[in-house]
């Protein structure tokens, strides 16, 4: 009788408790937020299937909701008692999450849960996901760490299936480590004390946390690599537990139906012929379905469905002998914003799918076919948008380790200085990079790799670009957008604020596509839509939107002007204000567009005009 009333009084507070984390949990409303904030349900926040490159059945269970978090000493042990509700997936930081405190080099963030596992589950393995989580993690499941894992920005998994216990509840805790721009690691533009440029630090999980369950043997990913010019899409798999035999079998669909398939061993490419196919672009962008099913015995063991698109880019002369960026073996000037990916409510993380898409969707209604993704990765259902929008994207690496001299000048090779970085420094970079790459690779809007931005961190360029292009020779590689200049990789890409200019097509345009990196900046502050009062700041500032925008169609006229003499592709600064920051075409809060969307649009496609390049 005891034990019964105790499990009941058990039962009870875990509902007591709860529900006073779900009555305690609250936006934060000491600065601007996005329209979005107020429709973020805190029992399911950002539902969305979290990979939609690899799509197993629905067998899976989305994690994100109210956690208890705690901040600790560095060197404590897990509490016992935890500080109150956080909202999963947004970082601690942010207005979203419901707590908004940093936490800094000297302290650990603590998170715990308690799951159920379905019962569709039973006798299957079950992975615990993590889409990112910034910076250093370890991961418990009942007391025991199942896995570490370090990177900000790339997705990690654990099997857990060993640690859970029959029946009942299980107890998910979770350890973070982040000294933001106080260590070694990739931290982007996140920094202790943030102004400028620079901005709200960033820590723990800041994307879907999510349980799958696989057979014993599983796909855990698939590469899949097109070739226009062979008519071929090449595809291999990892798969897990492989056993001799195992074989997989790859469908192409168009919609429904079967076009090509093709056998091969597990451990195998497969190369597969395309026939007529169809060409993926900003103005068509199409896109194959994948059902790639692994056999053994001629049986189904796994299953999984994706995606791909045929499409190419490269580099080739024009009639001037001036090297182009190509897109199908056909110049098209690739014009977009910089943009950083930041949410004033959220910080890394946008407040739902609905707030992410707006972006690209407000992006490409401006006339945009491009976006240079900055200093930033995003969740893998952003990318998804991108390939089915027909966004072409230029990936940078995000940043660290800054504080190298900056020899900004296009035209002279011989006063380059790379970054002398520690040996921790350096293998953090090395490490993530290559992880970042192998988790965007098969998206297609994918064009350009950026190892670099300006001098940050920059280090053996020579050997990081090279090394960049040998591991995805299926894309163009920017060694060091607006860095410190050297003859290796695609790109020579030139940074000038605030208006339009580019590297000398006598010099290197016969060696590689000029570009313009960054330019524009012209800020305009918003009042009621700022992030702060005072220090907004732009390249340039303007009182009204007429005269902004009279001073960006200049920008335009003048780009149309360089395009003939060799520019390849330009970005603006930036898609909205960010912080202090008051140079976007919209507020930070999304809620306002400084010029009219029609005008810019007009203004932005007349520079596709082929004969622009004749």
């Amino acid at each position: 009788m005891k034990k019964l009333v105790s499990c009941l009084l058990s039962s009870v507070c875990l509902a007591t408790a709860a529900n006073a984390q779900q009555q305690q949990w609250h936006l934060i409303k000491d600065r601007i937020v996005t329209q979005w904030a107020e429709k973020v349900d805190p029992k399911a926040p950002l539902p969305e299937y979290p990979r939609p490159m690899l799509v197993r059945s629905n067998n899976w269970q989305n994690l994100n909701g109210l956690w208890s978090y705690a901040i600790t000493g560095k060197s404590q042990p897990q509490p016992s008692t935890y500080d109150g509700s956080i909202l999963v997936p947004f970082a601690v930081e942010s207005a979203l999450s419901g707590v908004g405190r940093n936490v800094g080099k000297d302290s650990l963030l603590w998170y715990k849960t308690t799951i159920s596992i379905p019962a569709s589950m039973k006798n299957k393995e079950v992975l615990l996901h993590f889409g990112a989580v910034d910076w250093q993690t370890e991961v418990f499941v009942n007391g025991a760490s199942v896995g570490k894992h370090e990177g900000g920005y790339d997705p990690f998994s654990f099997n857990i299936t060993s640690f859970l216990k029959k029946g009942g509840k299980q107890e998910v805790t979770v350890r973070v480590w982040d000294p933001t721009d106080d260590g070694p690691q990739p931290a982007g533009k996140q920094v202790v004390k943030p102004e400028g440029i620079w901005y709200t630090p960033v820590t723990g999980i800041w994307q879907t946390v999510w349980l799958e369950a696989v057979p014993k043997t599983y796909i855990a990913s698939t590469k899949q690599t097109p070739d226009v010019d062979k008519h071929t899409l090449t595809l291999s798999a990892d798969v897990q537990n492989v056993q001799d035999g195992d074989k997989l079998k790859i469908e192409v669909l168009e919609g429904d139906k079967v076009i090509a398939q093709q056998e091969a061993g597990a451990k195998d490419a497969a190369v597969i012929t395309m026939s007529n196919e169809k060409l993926w672009s900003p103005s068509n962008p199409y896109l194959y379905n994948l059902k790639v099913t692994l056999l053994r015995n001629n049986k189904p063991v796994d299953e999984i469905k994706s995606y791909f698109a045929m499409r190419k880019i490269s580099m080739a002369k024009d009639a001037k002998g001036v090297q182009r960026m190509m897109l199908n073996n056909e110049f098209l000037f690739q014009y977009g914003p910089l943009d950083q990916g930041w949410w004033p409510d959220g910080l890394y993380t946008p407040p739902t799918y609905e707030a992410m898409v707006y972006d690209i969707d407000q992006l490409k209604k401006m006339g945009f076919n491009m976006i240079r993704k900055h200093i930033k990765v995003e969740p893998a259902t952003y990318y998804t948008y991108c390939d089915k929008a027909g966004i072409l994207l230029w990936q940078d690496m995000p940043s660290g380790d800054r504080g190298n001299g900056w020899e900004n000048r296009p035209g002279i090779y011989d006063h380059q200085t790379d970054k002398d970085r520690s040996a921790a420094s350096e293998g953090y970079y090395r490490k993530e990079w290559n992880a970042i790459m192998d988790a965007l690779h098969n998206y297609p809007s994918i064009v350009v790799w950026i190892p670099f931005n300006e001098a940050w961190g920059q280090f053996k360029t020579v050997e990081i670009t090279e090394w960049t292009m040998k591991k995805d020779p299926s894309r163009l590689v920017n060694s060091a957008s607006g860095g410190n200049f050297y003859i290796t990789g695609h790109i020579l890409d030139l940074h000038n604020y605030p208006h339009p200019a580019m590297p000398s097509p006598e010099l290197f345009g016969e060696k590689q596509i000029l570009v313009l990196g960054e330019f524009g900046g012209l800020g305009l502050p918003v009042e009621g839509h700022t992030w702060q009062q005072n220090k907004n700041w732009g390249y340039q500032s303007f009182k009204t939107s007429d005269d902004m925008f009279k001073r960006y169609n200049e920008f335009t006229q003048r780009i149309s002007q360089l395009i003939p003499l060799g520019l390849s592709a330009a970005v603006y600064t930036q898609t909205t204000d960010v912080e202090g920051e008051i140079n976007g075409f919209m507020t930070y809060d999304r809620k306002v567009d400084k010029f009219p969307v029609d005008k810019m649009k007009e203004a932005n496609t007349k520079l596709y005009n082929p004969a622009l390049a004749k």
